[in-house]
């Protein structure tokens, strides 16, 4: 079972916020990762790069240890981590969040999401996830390349550049 969702908040030491995310992660046996969603185009962004992580790991064509990684690594459309974090990680300051919680066989309640969100101190707002022709220039989508689509097809962008990590790996 996977969820997605957004939040929103001040996040003033992503060292600690990131360290906060894996002592949660490990203490509710999940998996998460988080996102800067300023640079999410949809929730199908994020579980289209679910999808093609969990592939890598089962074909055994992973780049990375950890599926939060694959996943991290997918979402950019980039295939080194020196170029996906940047790209994708979360920042300090006001900050629009984005995660994937991965829980095999077992639901992911609104419960455990709430409880996360108020452990981290952000609010749940799911509309940071909604992604615009800024989203994509922010992703590295070239102005030319996004006035080729129309815009309920933008999206389709950004699906484009996760499947073609595959193919650069």
């Amino acid at each position: 079972m996977i969820k997605i969702f957004g939040a929103k908040g001040n996040i003033q030491n992503v060292d600690s916020f990131l360290d906060k995310i894996i002592k949660y992660r490990k203490e509710k046996k999940l998996i998460i990762q988080a996102f800067n969603a300023d640079v999410i185009y949809g929730k199908e962004h994020l579980i289209s790069a679910f999808k093609h992580a969990k592939r890598a790991f089962k074909n055994k064509t992973n780049s990375t240890n950890s599926l939060e990684m694959e996943i991290l690594l997918y979402s950019s459309g980039e295939r080194q981590l020196k170029l996906a974090i940047p790209k994708m990680g979360v920042v300090s300051g006001n900050s629009n969040v984005g995660f994937i919680f991965v829980k095999d066989k077992a639901m992911i309640s609104d419960r455990i999401i709430d409880e996360f969100l108020d452990y981290v101190s952000l609010k749940r707002d799911d509309k940071v996830l909604l992604g615009n022709a800024d989203t994509l220039k922010k992703f590295g989508i070239k102005k030319n390349e996004i006035q080729t689509v129309a815009e309920d097809k933008y999206g389709h962008l950004i699906l484009e550049k996760i499947a073609l990590v595959d193919i650069i790996k």
